[in-house]
């Protein structure tokens, strides 16, 4: 069966000082494995939350999100250590080089051809003779690179991007952007991506826009 997200009927909301700032409310909407999809918006609609309650790093303030791999449901805490993560900013370890930030989460698990599969995905990314260089020795372009394939080395089930290009220039941001949908395919994994940028959006199977706490298949 395929792995699947399924939010039901969910709202959520913030407190400031003076008010309750309400997201969204009552959205639902199924994800699937081996699916692109983009999440745009105006700045403060929620989209950032929206793609956190999907991921399983945050839970709703009502209703429900259900996650399905191999056919059972799972946990939020199982959801996560199928997935993967994507950021503006690259978060990659400054002690280690990229190789090193690339073996780490399989590291972490014990495999012990961590490195090994670290170098085929930086080959895969372009970035084969980069391997022995820390981050501050790269380009931003080419620590989202890192950061793009770190995301994919654990063969996870869905990929989940917040605002992946927007620390880059245009030019960069189109590579980056191909990239990521390319392995997405390639891998046969689900990618999740929230984006101001309305071209990266139309990369996507299917793009969604959350404004004034609706979500709204794009025309």
């Amino acid at each position: 069966m395929q792995d699947t997200i399924e939010l039901n009927s969910i709202s959520h909301h913030f407190e400031t000082a003076n008010e309750r700032v309400q997201l969204f409310r009552d959205l639902s909407c199924t994800i699937h494995a081996d699916e692109t999809l983009t999440i745009v918006g105006p700045s403060g609609a929620g989209k950032s939350s929206l793609l956190s309650i999907a991921a399983g790093l945050e839970i709703p303030a009502d209703g429900n999100v259900s996650f399905t791999i191999d056919g059972a449901q799972v946990d939020a805490l199982t959801m996560r250590a199928n997935s993967g993560f994507i950021f503006q900013q690259f978060h990659l370890m400054p002690e280690l080089d990229a190789i090193g930030n690339l073996a780490l989460p399989l590291r972490l698990t014990g495999n012990r051809d961590a490195f090994d599969i670290a170098a085929i995905w930086l080959e895969k990314v372009g970035l084969k003779d980069r391997a022995r260089h820390r981050p501050h020795q790269l380009s931003g372009g080419e620590q989202q690179r890192v950061a793009v394939a770190r995301a994919f080395v654990t063969d996870p089930r869905f990929i989940f991007a917040d605002e992946p290009t927007g620390n880059l220039d245009m030019h960069t941001s189109e590579s980056v952007a191909g990239l990521m949908f390319d392995c997405a395919r390639e891998t046969g994994c689900g990618l999740v991506v929230v984006t101001h940028s309305r071209q990266l959006a139309s990369r996507a199977d299917t793009c969604l826009v959350l404004n004034a706490g609706q979500l709204k298949v794009a025309a």
